[in-house]
């Protein structure tokens, strides 16, 4: 058994949950995962929150209108699975499109993990500056570590404990 394999079963924490939105950050936090998922552990779960906001709730059966939610957020994540490992994806690598608030469900999501990678957009007021709303709440409620991707400055994971 290696060591990264005993720190996991010693730690009972398992994987790394990363949250994936379409956006270049959620891109390199698949990328990010896939680096460190020796040192944390396997496997990547990468997942894509749908939520219908009351005020959109009335047009999702109005006839007419074609649109599955669902289906969006699991193209949106094929897409960025696409985008950031091509037709070599890690092993083991799961992909999940789930219903709810993205910072519901990946703060649900992160029980159990070894860490949670998320990317911050960072939109809007003062600590908007620093983290995104979906970020924030991972980090302050998650039950695992949290790694938050911020910018350019920062997309680029080490490698092998190299500058990269």
């Amino acid at each position: 058994m290696s060591e990264t394999e005993q720190n996991v079963q010693m730690s009972g924490r398992r994987g790394i949950v990363v949250g994936v939105d379409g956006s270049s950050l959620s891109i390199e936090a698949l990328r990010w995962a896939a680096r460190m998922e020796a040192t944390v552990g396997g496997p990547i779960t990468a997942v894509s929150a749908w939520h219908i906001p009351t005020s959109g709730a009335a047009f999702a059966g109005y006839p007419g209108i074609d649109w599955n939610p669902e289906q969006d957020a699991a193209g949106v994540l094929d897409a960025a699975l696409e985008e950031a490992f091509g037709s070599t994806r890690p092993e083991g690598l799961i992909a999940k499109a789930i219903e709810g608030r993205p910072s519901q469900v990946l703060v649900e999501e992160s029980e159990g993990a070894g860490m949670l990678v998320v990317g911050s957009r960072g939109l809007g007021g003062l600590m908007g500056t620093l983290l995104g709303s979906v970020s924030r709440a991972c980090a302050e409620h998650a039950k695992c570590p949290v790694l938050v991707l911020h910018g350019e400055e920062t997309t680029t994971p080490p490698s092998g404990g190299q500058p990269a």
